[in-house]
């Protein structure tokens, strides 16, 4: 552990900012077991700071920030910068019992439900996407840039493994000054809180650096977009995968078909809780590489649903690489939350024995595919799918489902009169 003065309880609210509490180092070993204090309205604070004027928390109520051992990560003292002990906890109610309103707890219990109706584990990983400013211009992908960005990629890999985080590959994107970090599997929620944990480490690592750092959807009406992809494999209870099948189309299992079907079919409602920012669909577009329609192709970047390559090189095997991976994500998500969707979605495939969808092959024409549904075209769309889709918004609890509505709404509403630019550059600024 490091020196650090204080020790900090975080959340990840509905505009998938990290707040939180701090507590005196010395009182770590009691605040581990009784936590801190925390306020329900918290959760309808909106992206740009006010809380939505009809949050139906009012003034009342009171919760504790419990704190989970296993997520602890030390940020090490840089300089003037003091080390900082950091704990993700969850939102309870006084006496400990679980609030049905916090998002960490949806997760939980999103996984908790899926194994008891199907024997099925999840197992998951979260890409981000993210601009480094104050960069020269340099080539995609160029080792230029990648050396541009020195000693911050390398601070942090570093970083991340010091925490655990298992980080797979640090690469230079496409859009100027992008990157990208990956991490490697596990199970949903350690996944689900790394993704809140890293972008605090990056943003950290990137102010101590004098580096501007963004990871909004877009920084520009024209730019290259900031994606989240989410990576999916189904284990059953002896940890055998089970969305591979050789002999099927895309190799994609009958019980993988209906998983993906229950995403396919509630994509609409499902974005308002995976692209939750007033400019995320100006990014969900044909033709940006991020997902231009709601359908599951092979090895297909433009799919809602990408059928993921694999490898035989020395002798690994398909079936435990086999995943899915989910296109229409965004770093403005809360990521226990967009998982948990995801495998509420999933669970609703298989349990209602949806039709399998078309795994469309990785030569399709592209011609073909634009009769494919459409994704929605705004945040208030997505909001309207939400509340015309019944089964979704059977998964929550009304008062956190209300709360998202009128903290999405809000959000729409402070950006109201402002141009395009300028509502991507208020966006920009937040993320």
């Amino acid at each position: 552990m490091t020196d650090a003065a204080t020790v900090f309880f975080a959340t990840c609210d509905l505009a998938g900012q990290v707040r939180g509490r701090a507590v005196p180092a010395s009182d770590q070993a009691s605040a581990l077991r009784t936590g801190t204090g925390w306020v329900p309205a918290d959760l309808a604070i909106s992206a740009f700071g006010p809380i939505a004027p009809d949050n139906v928390f009012g003034s009342r109520g009171d919760l504790r920030l419990i704190p989970d051992p296993a997520t602890g990560v030390d940020i090490p003292a840089d300089g003037d910068a003091p080390a900082q002990r950091l704990y993700l906890a969850d939102q309870t109610l006084p006496d400990g019992e679980p609030w049905p309103c916090c998002p960490r707890t949806f997760l939980r219990n999103a996984v908790e439900e899926l194994r008891e109706r199907t024997g099925i584990e999840v197992v998951a990983a979260i890409e981000h996407e993210f601009v480094l400013g104050g960069l020269p211009a340099s080539p995609p992908f160029s080792l230029q840039r990648f050396r541009q960005a020195e000693p911050f990629g390398s601070d942090l890999v570093r970083l991340l493994e010091q925490a655990g985080f298992q980080p797979e590959n640090w690469l230079p994107e496409y859009g100027d000054g992008q990157f990208e970090i990956t991490l490697r599997p596990g199970t949903a929620m350690a996944a689900a809180d790394r993704a809140v944990l890293l972008k605090e480490l990056v943003r950290d690592l990137a102010r101590r650096r004098g580096l501007p750092v963004s990871f909004a959807p877009l920084l520009a009406p024209d730019g290259v977009g900031n994606g989240v992809h989410l990576h999916l494999s189904l284990r059953d209870a002896e940890g055998r995968p089970v969305l591979f099948d050789a002999a099927r189309p895309g190799r994609l299992s009958a019980l993988g078909a209906r998983f993906s079907a229950g995403i396919l079919r509630h994509t609409p409602a499902l974005t308002a809780w995976t692209a939750p920012s007033p400019v995320s669909f100006l990014r969900l577009t044909p033709h940006r590489w991020s997902a231009g329609g709601i359908f599951l192709a092979e090895h297909n970047r433009e799919s809602l649903l990408r059928i993921c390559p694999t490898t035989q090189l020395a002798g690994s095997d398909p079936a435990a690489q086999f995943n899915l991976e989910y296109r229409a994500a965004d770093a403005t998500a809360n990521p226990w939350l967009a998982l948990g969707v995801l495998l509420r979605a999933g669970l609703e495939g298989l349990v209602r024995d949806y039709d399998e969808p078309t795994v469309w092959p990785e030569d399709t024409d592209a011609a073909v595919l634009d009769g494919v549904p459409a994704l929605p075209s705004s945040l208030e769309e997505a909001l309207h799918a939400l509340e015309a889709d019944e089964v979704v918004r059977s998964w929550f609890d009304p008062r956190l489902l209300a709360t998202h509505l009128s903290v999405k709404r809000t959000e729409l509403a402070q950006l109201a009169g402002l141009d395009e630019a300028a509502r991507i550059r208020k966006v920009a600024d937040v993320y």
